[in-house]
């Protein structure tokens, strides 16, 4: 089952693709500034929110692609953050009729960046979480992953549930690596992402890890149609942090 729910009034219809280890309630604020313009659909990926959980079969990326792709009835913009944008990209490739418009929020696409410096130096970055998953250390990579991609909270300062939350659905993060590190679906294969004819806007938060300008630099570069957007003082979870912010973007690139 997947569980969705919708914000807004406007005509034009938007889909919401949330982060890993969150739900659709972290667009709550984001869609609060744009609900007189959008209407808007958010899902929880597979294993996430009040979603069911991930049955371990097949590509995890796949399944997440499969359960937004179920939500397009009709051409819609798509609004991606992380996880998301990766999932929003994948469709503009997949089912570019059913897309209007692309919004991708620190797309995590990390073979887009691949032979880059910065891939190189973010390989390094990320060792240490893959060692202490690999491991069975669940909360150590649990709190690595959220030290370099949350709002900059220190975990201890997390409330305990949340920290348990995430230390339990852990297993979801190198769950993607075959499509974000390895491209398994040919996403960003050569001429895929220059087919791309939709606008695009890429967003990204000055303060984020180095790779995410990396990535939206690659992106930018192979896109016919992109903008791109960054948002002062901001990191990984910009939508949630500065969502005033990145809501006057996003309104301004659709003409809200």
């Amino acid at each position: 089952m997947i569980y969705t729910q919708h914000w807004g009034k406007g005509d034009q219809q938007a889909l919401m693709l949330h982060c890993s280890l969150a739900s659709s309630d972290a667009w709550r604020g984001l869609a609060g500034h744009l609900a007189d313009g959008l209407s808007m659909t958010g899902i929880d990926f597979p294993g996430h929110g009040r979603s069911s959980d991930w049955d371990g079969q097949g590509d995890y990326h796949t399944a997440c692609t499969a359960a937004a792709a179920g939500v397009l009835k009709e051409p819609m913009h798509l609004i991606g953050h992380s996880l998301g944008a990766t999932v929003a990209l994948r469709l503009a490739v997949e089912r570019p009729e059913m897309v209007r418009t692309l919004v991708l929020i620190e797309p995590v696409f990390f073979a887009a960046a691949k032979g880059l410096d910065a891939y190189t130096v973010f390989e390094e970055e990320v060792a240490p979480f893959a060692n202490a998953f690999g491991a069975g250390r669940n909360e150590d990579a649990a709190r690595m992953f959220t030290d370099l991609w949350g709002t900059g909270a220190a975990w201890q300062d997390l409330p305990a549930a949340l920290r348990q939350s995430f230390a339990d659905r852990i297993e979801l993060i190198p769950a993607t690596e075959g499509a974000l590190y390895h491209d398994n679906a040919g996403v960003v294969a050569d001429g895929k992402i220059e087919a791309i004819t939709c606008p695009v806007l890429l967003i990204e938060g000055d303060q984020s890890p180095a790779i995410i300008n990396a990535i939206n630099g690659a992106l930018a570069e192979r896109l016919p149609n992109a903008t791109r957007v960054s948002i002062k003082g901001a990191g990984h979870m910009v939508p949630i942090t500065h969502a005033k912010e990145v809501a006057q973007v996003i309104g301004g690139f659709l003409n809200l």
